[in-house]
């Protein structure tokens, strides 16, 4: 099919972007890689007045570290990202999970922002911003906010971001002194996950002082488990305790039955996730430098 006719716009400034999304509201698409919104026209399930394309605002494109966060523009290429050498040495989880993301020409034009601001309940992406406590940057004409990754993701493919803002920078703490893991079970490498987990674990000895884990692929948004990360507080993660941690993650979560897998399978397969990501992370966090380096991971910086 094609798409039903629209106008087109390619502004090259943030404010020429906010002026339109303002004159045009809920009328306006923005187009960032167009991995997922190209297919969405050309199905017709969306049907923008206008849209706007933001391959021209060079301003959204970077990867850089402030303090101690790494801050990644909106239009910043997932392939790019994969390629840092910032973000392999810093965010060693991001590092390791963009391979994930489908598969190389799709990561080559795919953007950060936009598989953040899709909000897809099945995407590598939301998972891992959750898991690190990492942020994003919305912009509108009046003010800027900086919003929790955790309070951004509102349900399936709904976010906090309003009609009249822009999503304009991810920002993440910098975990190269933690353990980190990411494991997914898809179709096909390249697919959507049918259940994925990031992990993220501070060691104080052999005893798990802090952990974080994140769902993709079992509800609306990226999935937390409190009293997973309660159980696992000062704990050490002997088998009994992993065997716990997969019992209690199959509880709580809630997932549905698709036409891809039954809530039952993914119940099952996101506690056997839980337990091998938390022993990686855990591996990892006790090794003397964590990174991606020392697992064969090789890029260079944008």
């Amino acid at each position: 099919m094609k798409p039903a006719p629209f106008h087109y716009a390619a502004p090259e400034t943030e404010e020429q972007t906010l002026a339109l999304l303002h004159a045009h509201g809920s009328e306006a698409k923005l187009l960032a890689g167009g991995q997922s919104l190209v297919p969405l026209l050309s199905m017709r399930l969306a049907r923008p007045s206008i849209i706007i394309d933001l391959n021209r605002v060079k301003t959204l494109d970077y990867v850089r570290e402030e303090g101690e966060e790494i801050r990644i523009g909106a239009m910043t290429r997932q392939r790019n990202a994969e390629r840092s050498s910032l973000v392999t040495r810093r965010l060693p989880l991001l590092a390791e999970t963009l391979p994930f993301v489908g598969h190389l020409p799709i990561r080559s034009r795919g953007t950060v922002g936009g598989s953040i601001a899709h909000a897809d309940p099945s995407a590598e992406l939301p998972a891992v911003l959750v898991a690190l406590g990492g942020s994003v940057v919305l912009r509108g004409l009046e003010k800027t906010r900086v919003v929790r990754g955790e309070d951004f993701f509102v349900s399936y493919l709904t976010t906090a971001l309003r009609l009249d803002e822009l999503l304009t920078e991810v920002r993440v703490p910098v975990h190269d002194r933690k353990g980190t893991a990411f494991l997914e079970i898809a179709r096909r490498h390249g697919d959507y996950a049918l259940v994925g987990v990031a992990a993220v674990v501070t060691m104080d000895g052999n005893r798990c002082a802090q952990a974080r884990l994140a769902f993709t692929g079992v509800g609306p948004t990226p999935v937390r488990i409190p009293e997973v990360e309660v159980l696992l507080a000062g704990a050490v993660l002997t088998d009994a305790v992993l065997a716990d941690v997969r019992t209690l993650v199959a509880d709580r979560i809630d997932p549905e039955d698709d036409v891809h897998a039954t809530a039952q399978y993914r119940k099952d397969v996101a506690g056997v996730l839980a337990e091998r990501a938390l022993r990686a992370a855990a591996t990892r966090a006790m090794q003397p430098a964590h990174g991606l380096a020392d697992q064969g991971h090789h890029g260079g910086e944008t």
